[in-house]
């Protein structure tokens, strides 16, 4: 077992599109290479990058899957199922939105877009399975979302019977990754029903403490509401199972707050920014994370209101490369030591 945090990754999401060398997976596996990344976290929504059924199915594909980026020195960190996770739960007032994430065949029909979308997890399954993969990235989605602040007056037992629907449609999919040995990891944002540590335990209550209800840490998402992200560390590191490296600030005015004020990304309070560019503190989240046993990927996920994307994704992989710690394998003060006997310590505590 590896003795520090892997890394540098990348999240492919923010990237992939259709020119050069966005729009292969080979293309943009030598494009992360060459600003010095070891891993990629692919979204299996990109069938230009990659096609889930195929590797759900097909040891031959996944193989392949991992040929075209062994050429390159790079390995599949996660497979990420974001939006088909955000659609295994969708609050009738996001219905439209929600839709552009679905297929054509299943919008406008709340029932098949969930069925959709659980099967869709079911595959990512199987696919990370034939990858050899043992951690997954998704989104919980979302009923009670829109009741987040308690006005109009929340009806009792609203919030309860929103996490009880929740955790009825998450189990068997859970259950999937338990059957073959994979972690699901919620990333905890917002606009999902696992928002905050709170809402996460809740969430936890309603799925029997499942041990493959897990957590993606993404630190930027709690600057933005103003949650301590180094006491979360100390709270759930043993469910933390994949990092989302995304740096964030928060800058107050008379104006706006965590709420924003609706207000573009740019002029809002809380903004995200590319990695060294915010608040976070990184070297103590790889420090506590390094502490607590982490040794799954450090991801970049790169999403910034004003940098460059390119400028981003070359200063990302030197930034997480410097941030990750490797562990010592003897104490420092080991040249003051000395051999000391039971009897010795006997006499030096006086007994």
């Amino acid at each position: 077992m590896s003795n520090s945090i892997k890394g540098p990754g990348i999240f492919l999401a923010q990237f992939v599109g259709d020119k050069p060398p966005f729009n292969s997976l080979a293309s943009i596996a030598r494009w992360a290479a060459g600003h010095g990344y070891k891993g990629v976290q692919i979204p299996t929504t990109a069938p230009q990058l990659f096609d889930l059924q195929k590797a759900a199915e097909s040891d031959t594909y996944c193989d392949e899957v991992r040929g075209t980026l062994g050429e390159f020195g790079i390995s599949v960190t996660e497979l990420s199922t974001h939006l088909q996770g955000q659609l295994v739960a969708v609050h009738p007032a996001y219905d439209t939105l929600m839709d552009g994430f679905a297929p054509e065949a299943v919008r406008g029909k709340p029932a098949a877009r969930t069925e959709w979308a659980v099967s869709q997890l079911k595959l990512a399954a199987q696919a990370s399975r034939r990858l050899g993969l043992n951690a997954h990235a998704t989104f919980s989605g979302a009923l009670a979302w829109p009741y987040l602040y308690p006005w109009p007056q929340r009806p009792t037992g609203l919030v309860e019977t929103a996490f009880a629907e929740l955790g009825r449609r998450w189990k068997p999919i859970l259950d999937a990754f338990d059957a073959v040995g994979v972690d699901v990891c919620y990333e905890v944002h917002p606009g999902e029903d696992l928002c905050d540590g709170a809402s996460y335990e809740r969430f936890l209550d309603n799925v029997a403490q499942h041990p493959r209800a897990c957590l993606l840490y993404d630190p930027s998402h709690f600057v933005l509401q103003q949650l301590d992200y180094l006491e979360y560390i100390d709270l759930y590191h043993d469910r933390i199972k994949a990092f989302h490296v995304k740096d964030a600030e928060f800058r107050p005015t008379g104006r706006q707050g965590v709420y924003g004020g609706f207000e573009s990304w740019v002029n809002r309070a809380g903004r995200f920014r590319s990695l060294g560019d915010g608040q976070i503190d990184f070297g103590a989240i790889f420090s506590k994370l390094t502490q607590y046993g982490y040794r799954g990927w450090a991801v970049l996920e790169w999403e910034c209101c004003l940098k460059d994307p390119e400028d981003g994704a070359r200063e990302g992989a030197p930034f997480i490369r410097d941030h990750i710690i490797r562990m010592a394998q003897k104490s420092f003060d080991d040249f003051a030591g000395a051999k000391v006997d039971k009897a010795q310590i006997q006499h030096l505590l006086g007994l």
